[in-house]
């Protein structure tokens, strides 16, 4: 049975979304070099994460694939044409959930869809936002306001308005990095959920070496300033993980792999 999931993971098809070729960043009139010759392929379906030390240029990375700012150098590709600036096909989510408190939870996740597209296409996607809300397990918070909220629901409720307007890829920003660790571990085996269920592509910016071997299936190890990938480990685990994979000598192994990496360039 493990042979035959790992198989199916293993043959996904290779089908390029994000290609980053070549992309560097440089602030200022000092010329501080925040990355370097950044190169990664994220293909539909896959799960990737991106890990180093504070400073190392990852949320930078994250910026310039989500359009928010310019590489100074190379080129961003996604679905075959040019990230140039924000696009409805690229979905993020950031450290806090960032509700508006005045509006419901429902009236939240359609915020993305009313402010593109107008309020009537928002309104006619109220099964939509209804049918995201019953997959993260939210069915009857819909008329909640973020203030009853507890911090795993509202980050729930910000993947749900993430997925409304049906993006080609996920860009998460350490999303449940302020959570307890028994509600992250939860939140975290809930986004692997939604990702298989949709078969979404992701990229995670993570400080967490056993979330990184535990959702993805390729982490990209940075080094320190300026930020370069050191190198792209695939993670050769079935899906769907579980936590209870943390204890397998494999899982031990990608976790040591990871640490001597970081270790030899940065701390954590």
């Amino acid at each position: 049975m493990m042979a035959a999931q790992r198989k199916a993971v293993v043959e996904k098809p290779d089908k390029p979304v994000f290609q980053l070729s070549n992309v560097s960043k440089i602030y200022g009139q000092r010329d501080v070099v925040a990355l370097e010759a950044v190169d990664i392929t994220l293909n539909k379906g896959e799960f990737h994460s991106v890990i180093g030390s504070s400073g190392c240029g990852k949320s930078t990375l994250l910026k310039i694939m989500a359009g928010l700012t310019p590489p100074s150098r190379g080129r961003v590709m996604l679905s075959g044409t040019p990230v140039m600036g924000p696009r409805p096909d690229i979905g993020m989510m950031f450290q806090q959930a960032t509700l508006f408190p005045w509006r419901t939870t429902l009236e939240n996740i359609l915020l993305p869809l009313e402010i593109r597209e107008g309020r009537a296409v928002a309104a006619a996607a109220r099964a939509k936002a209804e049918a995201l809300l019953s997959l993260v397990g939210l069915k009857g918070f819909e008329h909640t306001y973020p203030g009853q909220l507890s911090g795993g629901m509202a980050q729930r409720a910000a993947i749900c308005r993430m997925l409304i307007a049906d993006p080609d890829v996920l860009l998460l920003d350490e999303p449940f990095s302020a959570l307890d660790e028994i509600t992250r571990d939860f939140m975290n085996m809930e986004l692997q959920r939604v990702c298989l269920e949709r078969g979404a592509s992701a990229f995670l910016v993570t400080h967490s070496i056993s979330e990184s071997v535990i959702l993805s299936d390729i982490v990209h190890v940075m080094s320190a300033r300026p930020g370069r990938v050191v190198k792209s480990i695939k993670i050769d685990l079935p899906r769907p993980r579980t936590l209870e994979m943390s204890t397998l000598p494999e899982f031990g192994h990608y976790t040591s792999t990871i640490r001597n990496l970081l270790d030899k360039g940065a701390f954590l």
